[in-house]
C-alpha cells in the first residue's frame, strides 16, 4: 500500500495525524542528513507494530512530502492501528 506523508520537522513531539486525507507526521528530528526519514519511519514502526523491512520511502527522501509503501497493511488496517 502507497500512503502520502506530510512530514514536519523539528516538532516538540513525534505524532502521525490525518488531516484532509494526507497523513501528518510531526517529528522533533530535524530535516538533515536524513535524520528526518529514519525518525519517520521508527515512528511508523512504532504506532503500526510491522517490521522494518515492510516499509520504504519510494519518492519524496529530500522533500517535507513523502510517499512511502507499507507492504503489510490495508488502508483500513492502517486507519485501525493509528486511531487505536
Amino acid at each position: 500500500m502507497l500512503i502520502t506523508i506530510r512530514v514536519i520537522p523539528r516538532s516538540s513531539r513525534n505524532t502521525l495525524e490525518w488531516d484532509q486525507g494526507i497523513l501528518k507526521a510531526r517529528l522533533t528530528a530535524p530535516p538533515v542528513d536524513g535524520a528526518a526519514n529514519t525518525a519517520l519511519i521508527n515512528l511508523l514502526i512504532e504506532r503500526l507494530s510491522v517490521p522494518r523491512r515492510t516499509i520504504s520511502i519510494v519518492r519524496g527522501e529530500t522533500s517535507r512530502t513523502k510517499t512511502v509503501e507499507i507492504a503489510a497493511l490495508t488502508l483500513e488496517e492502517l486507519e485501525s492501528r493509528l486511531k487505536g
